[in-house]
């Protein structure tokens, strides 16, 4: 009888077609603290709304936080595909992140307003910063950060739209 040998498999190591330098992974580490704590702003923003239109600005900033938690998912798994580590503890996020502290207590709705636009800005203003050098490195990543933009940029606006009166205020800058 004629023993026939198991096939044998070859070892191969694969190696990824792209890898993001530390440059591209950083900057995209700083979009996820951004996103995460947004999320978590408009939680807190959610809870401790009070005032005229409560239940208006209660139900869209569900969408804030919906937004942000799919983006900070699709942001650290592009950075996984990438062959970079996302990390969003919350040390990390507390440490790390460009957006001003929300208040603990009760906000009035046009004070809520303001501060969740101006943390929407914020991560819309890392996008931006970081998106045409993330665009010479990685293509792909940038259009995640168009994406990302297009939605949080439309949420601040309507948004902010609560504040503002007809024909007599304009848009406050959020870049000061």
């Amino acid at each position: 009888m004629t023993e026939t040998a198991a096939p044998t498999r070859t070892a191969r190591t694969a190696h990824p077609a792209f890898q993001a330098s530390e440059r591209l992974a950083g900057h995209l580490q700083q979009l996820l603290v951004d996103l995460t704590d947004l999320h978590l702003q408009g939680k807190q923003a959610h809870w401790n709304v009070v005032g005229k239109n409560f239940r208006d600005l209660h139900l869209v900033l569900d969408e804030v936080v919906e937004a942000a938690r799919g983006f900070s998912d699709d942001v650290a798994e592009r950075m996984r595909a990438i062959y970079a580590t996302p990390d969003a503890r919350s040390r990390t996020v507390a440490e790390q992140s460009s957006l001003a502290q929300f208040p603990a207590d009760e906000v009035n709705t046009g004070d809520c307003v303001d501060l969740i636009v101006a943390a929407l800005y914020a991560v819309t203003g890392t996008g931006r910063r970081i998106h045409d050098e993330v665009d010479e490195e990685d293509p792909t990543s940038a259009d995640l950060i168009h994406t990302i933009l297009e939605r949080l940029e439309q949420l601040a606006w309507m948004i902010d739209a609560e504040n503002r009166v007809a024909n007599s205020s304009l848009p406050r800058s959020w870049s000061e």
